[in-house]
């Protein structure tokens, strides 16, 4: 009896062993399992370039717009505020949130097309929520070029006077101060005080810059659906946005002469006919119509 008692005792501790050492086990794995996936967070953060790819359409328009050291954008600069409401329609079309309604068998142009909400999923950007937001919510839908006016505060219905987006260079530049592109400094003209954003990471700049140069330079496709997408619109909004100027100015003579010939023959193509080939994304040629039409 004392023996069966005693292997019974030795078997409890032997399970009781193994159970504490499969649970250590068990520990050590999942630990590891943990680490492996903080690690690999930590890849993608380092993979991402993460300060230059978050950047938006809006926020890369503007960045080259600020002058570096000043840290505003020049007064008499009168085309930038429709670019950037441009800028937030495209951005929104490229994020997959809006879309033109179908053309219809008559094939309507894109200018007389509505911007129909596709997904109001948020895009966690505060100035593009508040854009989306409006859209959904408006019935009849408006066109495109109903939306750069109204987003701007461009319309005589003072009805309509609560869609405009308000402060939107200022907002985008406190944003681009929390991503440590921008700083905060006060500076005083003479009859008032502004708030201005110099430029405290130029290297982002450079790479915005480089990146804007090289699309129409070294990386030139000559064909506009071979390039991508964001850079395309990038290239058509800055014109937009009579800011594209300032990527170009550091470029040589030739190099200057070559890379204005090239937007201008991106300038030139018709929106109607780029926007029926295959791939192509509608709303943003539509923003286009709007500014070149």
């Amino acid at each position: 009896m004392a023996s069966l008692a005693k292997r019974n005792s030795g078997l409890v501790q032997r399970r009781t062993e193994a159970i504490r050492s499969a649970a250590a086990d068990k520990e050590k794995d999942s630990g590891g399992e943990e680490d492996e996936a903080r690690r690999g967070e930590e890849d993608d953060d380092d993979k991402g370039d993460s300060k230059e790819t978050r950047l938006t359409l809006m926020e890369e328009v503007l960045l080259l717009g600020l002058k570096d050291r000043e840290g505003y954008t020049s007064f008499w600069n009168d085309c930038i505020s429709s670019g950037l409401r441009g800028c937030m329609l495209v951005e929104l079309a490229l994020r997959g949130r809006l879309q033109l309604e179908a053309c219809g068998v008559r094939r309507k142009s894109l200018l007389s097309r509505k911007v129909i909400c596709k997904s109001d999923a948020p895009t966690g950007d505060v100035l593009l929520d508040e854009a989306l937001k409006h859209i959904k919510e408006t019935q009849p839908p408006e066109s495109v070029q109903s939306w750069i006016e109204l987003l701007s505060g461009e319309t005589w219905n003072p009805l309509k006077l609560h869609y405009q987006l308000r402060n939107v260079r200022e907002r985008l530049a406190k944003n681009l101060v929390e991503k440590g592109v921008l700083t905060t400094e006060k500076q005083n003209f003479l009859l008032f005080d502004m708030t201005t954003h110099p430029l405290t990471n130029s290297t982002i700049k450079q790479r915005l810059v480089k990146k804007v140069q090289d699309s129409v330079l070294e990386k030139w496709v000559n064909d506009p659906h071979r390039m991508d997408k964001r850079i395309l619109a990038l290239i058509l909004l800055a014109h937009s946005s009579d800011v594209l100027e300032n990527a170009f100015a550091p470029l040589q003579d030739d190099q200057y002469d070559l890379g204005m010939k090239r937007v201008h023959t991106l300038l030139e193509l018709e929106p109607e006919k780029e926007s029926a080939k295959p791939n192509a994304n509608e709303l943003m040629w539509a923003v286009v119509a709007a500014f070149t039409k």
